[in-house]
């Protein structure tokens, strides 16, 4: 059982050494992705919602305190990415639609949560490639929420169905032994989801 405990959290710490990696290179290219939550979405679909949450959070802690501590207040929605797909991959298999259907649900959610936060932060920017956008749509006289959402759920749209489908890809392509089952999750998290 304590081996068990210290894989889980060594995976753990290497899914947040991801997020922060990944969403580096994708902040220093302005790409339309974030690619901030692959680890958070792998260990959910793994270990479930809890730790997937724990890994979405400690991710904008950690990156809040080396680079930015406006990266901290987002912690929300890394943390809502993290309960949302380990509480689908508890309940349904993770499946090439469950990935792509979970991709959309965080392509929703994850703008309704982190447009204000990005508007009380960065004044709305999202800080990609989708920032002449936001810039177009304000100028065109909407309104700095809608400014700011449309581009967020562009990215999203991206960002999440593809690192679900990466992620659902990655486990596929495991050997057996390696692959979340219900009975193996059930096994790893037991009294984890009371």
């Amino acid at each position: 059982m304590r081996n068990n405990k210290l894989r889980i959290w060594l995976l753990c710490s290497i899914a947040v050494a991801l997020n922060i990696i990944l969403g580096i290179v994708a902040s220093s290219f302005k790409l339309p992705l974030y690619l901030d939550t692959i680890g958070t979405i792998f260990i959910a679909v793994y270990f479930g919602p809890w730790y997937g949450a724990a890994v979405g959070g400690v991710t904008n802690l950690i990156t809040g305190i080396i680079f930015s501590p406006k990266d901290i207040p987002f912690l929300i929605v890394s943390v809502v990415v993290g309960l949302v797909v380990g509480f689908i991959s508890k309940k349904f298999k993770f499946t090439f639609v469950t990935a792509t259907i979970t991709g959309i649900i965080l392509s929703i959610v994850c703008p309704l949560i982190g447009t204000p936060i990005g508007i009380w932060v960065y004044g709305g920017l999202t800080g990609t490639g989708m920032d002449f956008l936001f810039m177009w749509l304000k100028q065109s006289g909407n309104s700095i929420f809608v400014s700011s959402f449309i581009p967020k759920i562009i990215n999203n749209l991206l960002d999440k169905i593809g690192s679900c489908i990466l992620i659902y890809l990655l486990i596929k392509s495991l050997p057996a032994k390696y692959k979340p089952t219900q009975e193996r999750k059930s096994k790893y998290t037991s009294g984890l989801y009371q």
